[in-house]
């Protein structure tokens, strides 16, 4: 049994700007909403949730202790807390999960799954619009749309990509002029801001480091301080030099940098070890190019 949901957005804010902590949150909401709703003597329950673009799709399942499966009515607040969970864990330019499996087994122990790579097996089909309307709300990067998605939505994917063309790389200035010296046409951030841009970009995790320090540009009195290192968010990667000019310097990210941090609310996602090799293979051939 599926239970059509409304098209209204979630009301979240920013997507992605839920951290782990609020993830948490929702899924033991979750569980506690569907407790609330299950008859007695239930051994096992899974939720569905399957969404493209404005189309939600929600159905339940009972398995009583006997075995048997009865499809139940989920509430109708499940809807709204797995639409949010979506929202809130977008990843720039990766887009979102578009099904979701929460099991509950007696007497609290709970499992979800979340995918966002493999088509939703859809009860009723959503119009092709939808698709498309996907990749508005939650862009992705060309490389990161699968191919059903891709076809449905009318999206042509290169049939290779490399990991440098997944990532945005931080300049640490904006150029050169004509002998050599650091050109920056960025405007400043104010100091609260950049107190908290700054936590961002230091909290993110080294993923390459080398020995020894750079010479600092703007001040070469200072000698060699500017570390040899580069973060990443699972979106970005920046130099340390991008760190150490903007706490040294005042000298502020370039602004698509800033913008990302700030569409994030300054929260530092969480940044597995698959994002991180991602990363290193970005650097290293960038480097060889």
């Amino acid at each position: 049994m599926s239970q059509p949901e409304s098209p209204n957005t979630t009301g979240a804010g920013a997507p992605g700007t839920l951290d782990e902590q609020a993830q948490q949150e929702i899924i033991q909401r979750i569980g506690r909403t569907l407790v609330q709703a299950l008859p007695p003597g239930w051994s096992q329950v899974s939720v569905r949730y399957r969404s493209v673009g404005a189309h939600r799709e929600l159905d339940a399942e009972l398995t009583a202790p006997n075995g048997t499966e009865i499809p139940l009515a989920p509430p109708a607040e499940l809807g709204e807390l797995f639409a949010r969970l979506r929202h809130g864990m977008y990843r720039e330019n990766r887009g979102t999960w578009t099904s979701a499996t929460y099991r509950l087994s007696r007497p609290a122990s709970y499992s979800v799954d979340f995918d966002g790579e493999h088509e939703p097996s859809w009860e009723n089909h959503p119009p092709h619009a939808e698709f498309a309307a996907e990749l508005r709300l939650y862009p992705r990067a060309v490389h990161n749309i699968p191919g059903w998605l891709a076809e449905r939505a009318g999206v042509r994917v290169p049939e290779t990509a490399t990991a440098a063309d997944q990532l945005r790389r931080a300049e640490v200035f904006d150029g050169t002029d004509a002998v050599g010296r650091p050109v920056n046409n960025r405007p400043a951030l104010a100091a609260d801001e950049r107190d908290r841009v700054l936590e961002y970009l230091e909290r993110a995790p080294v993923v390459l480091a080398a020995r020894g320090y750079d010479s600092d540009r703007l001040d070469p009195t200072a000698g060699s301080s500017v570390p040899l290192t580069f973060h990443t968010d699972g979106s970005w990667i920046w130099p340390g030099a991008v760190c150490y000019y903007l706490r040294t310097h005042g000298l502020s990210p370039q602004p698509e940098l800033v913008d990302h941090i700030r569409r994030r609310d300054f929260q530092l996602p969480y940044v597995g070890d698959e994002a991180r090799e991602l990363a290193v293979a970005a650097i290293t051939e960038e480097q060889q190019s």
